[in-house]
């Protein structure tokens, strides 16, 4: 289990690959341009930054790069993932190593194996699709055709809408995530962000007393939405959380020009041990990158660092004279929250 997220018919979208490289890197992006072409062509957004000098293995860069993007949402629920050959050839690796990457995140439970087809994102539950739908007019529409679909009648449906429309506000958030450290931060950001009480459990704790979901508004990453909803009643499903992208420490990184010690200081292990190896990458051999899981060891721990970069909760505790703050959830989702919860 996881630990630590159609186009009009005249209309399609391809990609074509833009690849860079040079001897010690290689960078692999696409650009989405609007064109026609066949309706079962496959969708791709791809950012992979593989660093040779790195001291990361690169099967591990691969796999955590990956699982970074599906994090932060950059890759979607469902979308197919390049071949192995295909991403070994844009990154000049072995096809070995994308192979073992993928194999790694299939055990993982982030990516989906096909026979005979390409690994694709592991899909959140099948719910009502309405691409293409403009407006609120029709967004009932498509409702109430699904629900004509599915053997409902109008009167029924109507009673049921207003029994939800009807239902009691929840009066707390409740973050339900696996690992404690993360349970933690989450926390911390939503109760800084929104003025509401912030409870938290694990998906265990949550199986074993049902009663915890009542009167909560829950929230998790949304890549364990699907594990988390069927905890919950139904008619008050968890609201995902995207995780936010790391690009202002990583560009921090690349625009010293000195070579530097940066350290990573969190409460949470997830947290440290995916922020250091997206963050390793941009360092490469020319700054020391070093991990510090809170408490720190002693007081000095952290003399030697020029740059450390903190989680919400180790930057109150943190003494240093240049920290960084490094947030874990995405503005936008804290502000789909708070509307959420404005909404009456």
């Amino acid at each position: 289990m996881r630990g630590l997220f159609s186009l009009p018919p005249t209309f399609n979208m391809y990609t074509k690959n833009v690849c860079q490289r040079d001897e010690n890197s290689s960078y692999c992006s696409t650009e989405h341009l609007r064109e026609r072409q066949e309706p079962d062509a496959r969708q791709l957004i791809m950012d992979i930054r593989i660093s040779k000098e790195s001291e990361i293995p690169l099967r591990q860069q691969l796999a955590e790069q990956i699982v970074f993007h599906i994090a932060t949402g950059k890759l979607q629920p469902g979308q197919a993932l390049p071949s192995v050959r295909e991403l070994a050839r844009r990154l000049k690796i072995h096809h070995n190593t994308v192979s073992e990457a993928y194999q790694d995140l299939v055990r993982r439970m982030w990516l989906v194996g096909h026979r005979g087809s390409r690994v694709t994102v592991r899909a959140q539950e099948e719910g009502v699709h309405t691409v293409g739908a403009s407006g609120l007019d029709e967004l009932i529409n498509t409702l109430i055709r699904v629900a004509r679909e599915q053997g409902h009648s109008l009167q029924s449906l109507r009673e049921r809408v207003r029994e939800r429309l009807l239902a009691e506000p929840p009066d707390h958030i409740l973050v339900v995530e696996v690992d404690a450290g993360l349970r933690r931060l989450l926390q911390e950001e939503i109760r800084a962000a929104i003025n509401w009480p912030v409870e938290a459990c694990s998906r265990v704790e949550l199986a074993e007393h049902p009663s915890l979901g009542i009167g909560a508004l829950a929230v998790a990453a949304h890549y364990a939405i699907p594990d988390v909803n069927p905890l919950l009643p139904k008619d008050r499903p968890a609201l995902p959380l995207d995780f936010a992208a790391a690009d202002e420490q990583v560009e921090l990184i690349r625009n010293r020009r000195e070579p530097s010690v940066m350290a990573v200081v969190s409460v949470s292990a997830g947290f440290l041990q995916t922020a250091y190896r997206v963050l390793a990458t941009a360092a490469g051999r020319r700054h020391v990158l070093q991990e510090f899981l809170l408490p720190l060891p002693d007081k000095k721990a952290l003399a030697a660092a020029d740059v450390v970069f903190a989680d919400s909760i180790a930057v109150r505790e943190v003494k240093h004279r240049n920290v960084v703050p490094y947030k874990l959830i995405a503005a936008a989702s804290l502000n789909y929250l708070a509307s959420a919860l404005r909404a009456p």
